[in-house]
């Protein structure tokens, strides 16, 4: 089992839930899902999300993603999933809120492994 991370909104979460599946802000204008790896989520949160509250971290079973995932980039190979998130591929969600200086931290829940 890999797990591969989501940063998104709470708001977008509850959302998806009502709607079955999930399509984050780039299914529809790129043709996937941008994920991470444990090892990476800190660093795109810090580049792409930094000081942004309400933000929740969807920890994903890949074995369960319906979708094709691919490992795509060109110095670093980020999970992406081509396709909307099914639901029940999503084990836990974790609150992600950064610190004072609008920096992000591993929450102690997360798996450096997966």
């Amino acid at each position: 089992m890999v797990i591969i991370l989501i940063i998104t909104t709470g708001k977008q979460w509850e959302q998806a839930k009502k709607m079955g599946a999930y399509r984050g802000d780039t299914l529809d204008t790129e043709g996937f899902i941008h994920c991470s790896t444990p090892r990476q989520v800190i660093g795109v949160a810090n580049s792409l999300f930094k000081a942004q509250r309400g933000l929740v971290l969807l920890c994903i079973e890949s074995d369960r993603v319906k979708a094709e995932i691919r490992y795509e980039g060109t110095k670093e190979h980020y999970p992406h999933i081509y396709g909307p998130l099914n639901i029940d591929a999503v084990t836990k969600v974790v609150d992600f809120e950064p610190n004072q200086d609008g920096r992000f931290h591993l929450p102690k829940d997360i798996d450096v492994i997966g």
